[in-house]
């Protein structure tokens, strides 16, 4: 039911009231002769009516709170909700925390029904220090812009909502210095755990996290010397699924396409390792023309140098969606059509992949399991009483066959 702003004061009384303006009013008086018998009635309107200016839109909002002498408002307790309910105060704390196991169906119901219908609100503050838990999971991620960042970042939410928790998301940027600073920031609100999608620096830092035992782990990417739980795709088996499904159709000059190659980005070598060592498998040659790195805007520019040249590349392999975009602005612009002239695959199975024209080959990385196991590597460190030792996660990837490439090429 939409219910209506009340008008002030003074427009009630200039006789342009509707009927449910005189519900309203009707609901308000009733419930403040309630509770304010000793004030007169145009202080009680005045509690609502703060000259023209309403203090609450909805009349209404007032039957969900209880009034005390020498203060306006006083919010609803446990207390409160356990008598309506008709139980206790603990079991109201067993609901609110998600502890069912020992609870009917219709008591549940009904301790829902009194949350909703005073307007209850647990006292976070008081209920973490109670439990010694902010109930808060930190992440930081290298970049929003990223479909893995996105996607992983929506099951890790969702796998902590699940356990009454919620997340705090920062974007470092690939930036160490920003990455440092929100660990700290973070570590100030004292989230019960952190889950990061790192840089590759700052080791000092997260080795001395795993010295006092925090609950902590790596998505995508590890940094070498801290033994940190990390979750990641198999990155070498998905550059060699690449490398045979182009080989399997006749392709053999073979191009692979990434941001600029670092020591510490361990997605991006374990990629380039995994595409060498598929071509020299395959006794294809392989060297510097076979690697075309470059930030995702200079991109087309890189690939324009590289196919004035006789022997150029018939086959590109992206290493990740916003190299993708590169690679597509590239063969737009130049007018080089795909897969006639050159064919296409890349890691990550972009939204737009299957309607494209002509539809992307893609390899899929499974994001949501790789979500869902981060939460659950954070929350069982939590629970542990002893560490378990690091442990590294990697998933497979799955080729997702569509028309970027032409088969059974000669």
């Amino acid at each position: 039911m939409k219910v209506q702003s009340m008008k002030p004061f003074g427009a009630i009384h200039s006789g342009g009231m509707t009927s449910l303006d005189r519900q309203a009013v009707t609901a308000v008086y009733r419930s403040l002769i309630f509770r304010f018998q000793t004030k007169p009635i145009v202080n009680r309107f005045h509690l609502v009516y703060n000259k023209a200016k309403p203090v609450y839109e909805n009349a209404f909002e007032l039957n969900r709170f209880s009034a005390r002498e020498g203060s306006l408002l006083k919010k609803v307790t446990m207390a409160d909700v356990a008598k309506l309910a008709n139980v206790s105060k603990s079991t109201v704390s067993q609901y609110l925390n998600k502890r069912y196991e020992y609870m009917s169906e219709e008591t549940r119901k009904r301790i829902a029904e009194a949350i909703e219908e005073l307007g209850y609100q647990p006292n976070i503050i008081a209920r973490s220090l109670k439990q010694k838990t902010t109930a808060t999971i930190g992440v930081i991620v290298f970049n929003m812009l990223h479909m893995l960042t996105t996607q992983v970042l929506h099951a890790i939410e969702e796998e902590c909502q699940k356990r009454g928790f919620q997340v705090i998301v920062c974007n470092s940027g690939d930036d160490p210095d920003k990455e440092k600073t929100y660990v700290e920031t973070l570590l100030a609100k004292q989230v019960d755990g952190l889950i990061v999608f790192p840089t590759g620096k700052n080791e000092d830092v997260y080795r001395r996290l795993v010295e006092e035992r925090f609950p902590l782990v790596f998505v995508d990417r590890m940094v070498p010397g801290v033994e940190v739980d990390s979750v990641l795709l198999d990155n070498f088996a998905a550059a060699e699924m690449a490398v045979d499904y182009f080989a399997s159709n006749g392709y053999r000059r073979i191009a692979i396409v990434t941001p600029p190659l670092v020591p510490y980005n361990v997605p991006r070598m374990e990629r380039l390792e995994g595409f060498r060592a598929a071509m020299e498998k395959r006794g294809f040659e392989v060297g510097d023309q076979n690697v075309i790195a470059a930030e995702p805007a200079a991109l087309p520019r890189e690939l324009k140098k590289r196919f004035v040249e006789p022997e150029r590349p018939n086959a590109l392999f992206a290493i990740n969606d916003l190299t993708l975009m590169g690679v597509l602005r590239f063969v737009k612009d130049a007018g080089v059509r795909v897969p006639d002239e050159v064919a296409i695959i890349n890691i990550d199975d972009v939204p737009f992949a299957d309607i494209y024209t002509p539809a992307l080959t893609t390899i899929a990385q499974p994001t949501f399991a790789m979500g869902k196991k981060a939460a659950e590597r954070v929350f069982e460190q939590m629970k542990a009483k002893k560490a378990d030792g690091p442990r590294v996660f990697r998933f497979s990837p799955t080729l997702m066959e569509r028309t970027s490439i032409r088969r059974g090429k000669a």
